[in-house]
């Protein structure tokens, strides 16, 4: 069971780590810099939840921990732990549509919302890490 502790943190390969659904009460840590800009988690076992300068970026529930959070304008890698399955909603570009992969297994294409959400579900076994990567179509 990989947790992060401090709730976020950059990683070596300067990709952040954020979340902790071991928690019993919701822990939040604010102003955390990295790259220009300042994030903000909340998290515990019922809800993990990323904003990026005041805007939201990632939700799960239940919690989740998410390692190696990558976010470029082609694509969003990471990877997620939890206990049980968890609804995962990303802020993308309102109306596009993307290419979802679990563990690198392609599970179609996902249309964005007017206010740009996409959701996914990912089925999660306690201790075991999930890759999710979500393409940007042309």
């Amino acid at each position: 069971m990989a947790v992060v502790s401090e709730l976020i943190r950059k990683e070596d390969n300067g990709y952040l780590s954020f979340g902790d659904y071991t928690l019993d009460t919701k822990t939040k840590k604010d102003g955390f810099e990295y790259n220009g800009d300042k994030f903000k988690v909340k998290t515990f076992h019922e809800i993990t939840k990323l904003e990026k300068n005041g805007s939201f970026v990632y939700e799960s529930v239940p919690g989740t921990a998410v390692f190696d959070f990558n976010e470029t304008d082609k694509h969003i890698t990471f990877y997620v732990e939890g206990t049980t399955d968890s609804q995962i909603t990303l802020e993308l570009e309102a109306s596009r549509e993307y290419k979802t992969y679990i563990d690198d297994v392609y599970v179609g294409k996902v249309k964005t919302n007017l206010g740009g959400k996409l959701n996914l579900s990912v089925e999660l076994t306690e201790g075991a890490k999930v890759f999710v990567k979500i393409d940007k179509m042309d």
